[in-house]
């Protein structure tokens, strides 16, 4: 591997430009080669980030001499870019979801377990300081015992057939698209309070469809053996508090924005309220770019932060819960 590590990049759409930004402001890397749709508005896109390589085909892309590939597809497209990624042996930072179901992310994970490749779901609200300042004080009982964890993230958006938020053929709705954030959150909070998650013992999930068929809004509780709840709301046809409370038996802790927080507050018995505040280097990207390429160059398979088993087991209740509220894509 060379000194200056070098990005490849699929899918040159909106969230690919905060990706670029990170990797324009972290030392020793750099985006080499970037692959669209459409090329006219890959043309634009390299052009904006001083990317010398624009690919017309996968093939070309992975011919290159890149050290990573970012995904920024639709959800739907993520399979197909990642299983040609990892049979052309290169590792991979995708985008969340990493694939739109259980099924998919087995089949991907297996591959890149038989190839011998790193590969990590993108999801960059676990590698934000402010959950590595929270993690220790998790751990240290700063809640005391969990007793619920509700989150909410919801944004108004007009409808379109066509997009990727309401196609059901890219594996469109609010749970995939913004609800994994509530659950991936949920379940780190768990990790850190409790060591795990608890088995469930009740999924319950109810939705409102868009005329396209896909979820705009979604509420869920989430019932666990020890008695723990969580709740969560995601939706596209609105706006809410977009938080993450953390309710405990001698304290709490409230995260506004919590998708991209950049404080805390943490609230304990008989004690002033305490403001914690970890602004981000860049823009909030860069901590899971940089443990992406920690991890490579350590010659590592997959992140201990955010390992493979836990990208299976968001797979697997997004699945139970499409399952609740009877939303099936026409690819599967």
């Amino acid at each position: 591997m060379t000194e200056s590590f070098r990005w490849g990049l699929i899918g040159p759409g909106a969230i690919a430009n905060r990706f670029a930004e990170a990797v324009a402001g972290l030392p020793d890397c750099r985006l080499e080669a970037v692959l669209g749709r459409d090329a006219q508005r890959a043309q634009a896109f390299a052009a904006r980030w001083q990317i010398p390589t624009v690919a017309r085909q996968v093939d070309e892309l992975l011919a290159l001499p890149l050290d990573a590939i970012y995904i920024a597809t639709p959800h739907a497209q993520h399979a197909e870019f990642l299983m040609a990624c990892l049979r052309a042996r290169r590792p991979v930072l995708c985008e969340k979801p990493l694939v739109a179901n259980l099924a998919q992310g087995q089949a991907v994970l297996d591959l890149a377990a038989q190839q011998g490749v790193f590969l990590m779901e993108a999801l960059w609200t676990r590698f934000l300081p402010v959950y590595q300042q929270l993690a220790p004080r998790l751990r240290g009982g700063a809640v005391g015992e969990l007793r619920s964890i509700r989150s909410s993230f919801c944004f108004p958006s007009r409808f379109d057939p066509n997009s990727r938020l309401y196609d059901p053929a890219q594996a469109g709705g609010a749970l995939l698209d913004i609800g994994i954030y509530c659950l991936a959150m949920t379940r780190w909070v768990m990790a850190e309070a409790q060591g795990g998650c608890p088995a469930v013992r009740e999924f319950q999930a109810e939705a409102v469809f868009a005329p396209s068929g896909v979820d705009q809004r979604l509420t869920a509780t989430i019932a666990f053996e020890n008695g723990l709840a969580a709740q969560l709301v995601c939706a596209v046809d609105g706006m809410a508090e977009n938080s993450l409370h953390i309710e405990g038996s001698s304290g709490r802790i409230v995260l506004p924005e919590f998708w991209q927080a950049q404080e805390a507050l943490l609230y304990q018995e008989s004690a002033e309220p305490q403001r914690l505040l970890a602004p981000w280097a860049i823009n909030g990207f860069e901590g899971e770019v940089a443990e992406c390429m920690r991890c490579i160059r350590a010659g590592l398979l997959e992140s201990p932060l955010m390992p493979h088993s836990e990208s299976l087991a968001l797979l697997a209740w997004m699945d139970q819960l499409r399952r609740q509220i009877g939303l099936h894509y026409p690819f599967e």
